[in-house]
């Protein structure tokens, strides 16, 4: 796999992500994100990070494990949305965490379609 300014750009941000993930796992108060969530976000993450390093060596399985991964820890945050107590301004990062996570994802997935095109 190639590494186009496309790739590097979207490995960049779902690693960033992917690294918040982690290390905000500890920061948590047990109710926002709770535990179990913050848990299995911080193993997305830590996939995330795993699959970025993968896919920067020119692994598809790498960033196949980027999109993934990017995927299921953007919807562990959508039940944020719609709870009545979680506070604005966690609503407000998720949000923006979560348009970050599909910049990523489309990103990181364009380089797989490239890659796809050209041998197809």
């Amino acid at each position: 796999m190639n590494r186009t300014r496309l790739l590097v750009t979207g490995l960049v941000l779902s690693g960033l992500l992917g690294l918040i993930d982690v290390i905000s796992l500890p920061f948590g108060d047990g109710e926002h994100p709770p535990v179990a969530v913050a848990v299995v976000g911080a193993v997305l993450g830590l996939i995330t990070l795993v699959g970025a390093v993968l896919a920067w060596r020119g692994s598809r399985a790498g960033a196949v494990a980027v999109i993934v991964t990017r995927l299921l820890s953007g919807l562990s945050a959508v039940p944020a949305f719609f709870a009545d107590d979680v506070p604005g301004a966690l609503v407000g990062a998720g949000a923006f965490a979560l348009l970050v996570t599909l910049a990523g994802v489309a990103l990181v997935a364009s380089a797989l379609r490239t890659r796809a095109v050209t041998e197809g």
